[in-house]
């Protein structure tokens, strides 16, 4: 048995080396595989559910897949009604000797089709090992066969464990979006997310952030001025719109082509088809406190260290050192 050893110079030169560039041409892929990540209730889904409707109303066959454990992705889509997710119903074929079937866990509206992975209870599972079972079951029933012109993934951002950085660390999509809005909370996880991009582009991965979907947008800049500082582009700005919030309240899908809002949803589907993946640079913590007013944040806050005194409530004072300490060996 040969043993070979790579000396540490050789390691730090290879570390030193910079990553391929990210593709930045056509994109060559028959299926577009998006993956969207944002802050829970930073409104992915209702994004989402207008976006694959409008994609499917101007003639594109449109799979929209839920990779939130609570399972709401497709609920604006279906009027409110939650579909049988996949892995509730893994676990109840398995039961009966039974197999899933596509029709068993794949549903369809004005030619969107829609599926929700789902996830454990609370306290009885990892919800990111119930992706990577989702799709490990996806791959079964065709995943790679299935004729579409575009796959929209939803991803809730503020999780860390592996599962949910799945399309990231393995390149199961061509690009990622981020959702936000003028709040420090959702751009801190858009900022997470492009910080996981660069991570694992280090490591020789491919994917790219194709841009931001600023959400709830009250004109106050705080998002654009975050994709800006990164690099990558708004591909659009949903307004902060009573109409908007009490439609999405009563699952009513606004992304139609004679809706009010239907030319807002046309020219993102347009922008999602065409934006190109790109290197972000991810901001530090100061730098996304920086978006915002210092008294909105409260940024001007001081970092003060603590003594030994303050820890014990008391005055304290040190003690002469016990170690012993021997002359150096002539």
């Amino acid at each position: 048995m040969t043993i070979t050893l790579i000396s540490h110079k050789a390691l730090r030169e290879e570390a030193k080396q910079e990553p391929d560039p990210v593709h930045t041409g056509e994109v060559t892929k028959e299926t577009q595989i998006i993956a969207i990540y944002g802050k829970g209730g930073s409104g992915k889904s209702f994004a989402l559910s207008n976006l694959s409707y409008m994609m499917a109303q101007q003639g594109k066959r449109v799979l929209l897949i839920g990779c939130d454990p609570k399972s709401d992705t497709t609920s604006l889509l279906f009027g409110g009604k939650s579909c049988p997710t996949i892995i509730q119903t893994s676990a109840a074929k398995k039961l009966t000797g039974e197999e899933v079937k596509i029709e068993d866990v794949c549903f369809q509206r004005d030619g969107v089709f829609a599926m929700e992975l789902g996830g454990p209870e609370v306290g009885r599972g990892c919800g990111g090992r119930g992706i990577i079972h989702g799709f490990e079951l996806l791959e079964k029933l065709g995943f790679h066969d299935w004729g579409f012109d575009y796959v929209l993934l939803d991803f809730l951002g503020d999780v860390v464990c592996g599962g949910f950085g799945l399309p990231i660390a393995r390149d199961m999509c061509q690009k990622v979006i981020v959702v936000g809005s003028n709040d420090l909370q959702s751009l801190y996880v858009a900022n997470n997310v492009c910080s996981a991009v660069e991570y694992f582009r280090r490591l020789g991965g491919n994917v790219g952030v194709a841009g931001m979907i600023i959400n709830k947008d009250d004109g106050t800049g705080e998002a654009a001025a975050f994709a800006d500082a990164v690099g990558i582009p708004v591909l659009a700005s949903i307004p902060a719109n009573e109409d908007i919030r009490r439609k999405s309240a009563n699952y009513q899908i606004i992304g139609t082509p004679d809706s009010e809002w239907g030319s807002l949803f046309a020219g993102l589907a347009e922008a999602v088809s065409l934006s190109l993946p790109q290197h972000p640079k991810p901001l530090t913590q100061d730098g996304l406190l920086g978006l915002f007013d210092p008294d909105t944040t409260g940024a001007a806050v001081t970092l003060i260290p603590a003594t030994q005194s303050d820890m014990r409530g008391v005055d304290f004072v040190p003690k002469a050192s016990l170690e012993v300490i021997y002359d150096e060996a002539v």
